[in-house]
């Protein structure tokens, strides 16, 4: 079983910075895709951005691409998303995810949602302008 605890969210205004963590349990879960997504009000879960395992691979959807950067300290089972440049639009909760089916792909499979097995209860963030 995998247990993940996201944390960093916040009220921040447009153009500053937050680092979301995404803190795991579990015997295995260094060698698992990582992934944040986030929600909206109204609005369907997103991919943002995810990781291999061993940080060698990683894909950004393109509305945050050169705007958030996502890294990992196995030693840590730690995850984290570097956010910039905040704009009103990246308001939402956001969620991280890991799946261990993604293992043996990469790229565009990061996105999609089914894949990931193990989801954290998500941290707010809410952007001001």
């Amino acid at each position: 079983q995998v247990q993940l605890v996201e944390s960093g969210g916040g009220l921040v205004q447009a153009g500053g910075s937050l680092r979301l963590s995404c803190a795991a349990s579990g015997r295995t879960v260094g060698t698992y895709v990582t992934g944040w997504f986030r929600q909206a009000p109204g609005k369907e879960r997103e991919f943002v951005a995810a990781i291999s395992w061993s940080g060698g691979s990683t894909y950004y959807s393109d509305s945050v691409k050169g705007r958030f950067t996502i890294s990992r300290d196995n030693a840590k089972n730690t995850v984290y998303l570097q956010i910039d440049s905040l704009k009103p639009e990246d308001t939402a909760v956001y969620y991280c995810g890991a799946s261990a089916r993604l293992r043996v792909y990469s790229g565009p499979y990061y996105s999609r949602r089914e894949l990931y097995d193990y989801w954290g209860q998500g941290t707010q963030v809410t952007v001001s302008s």
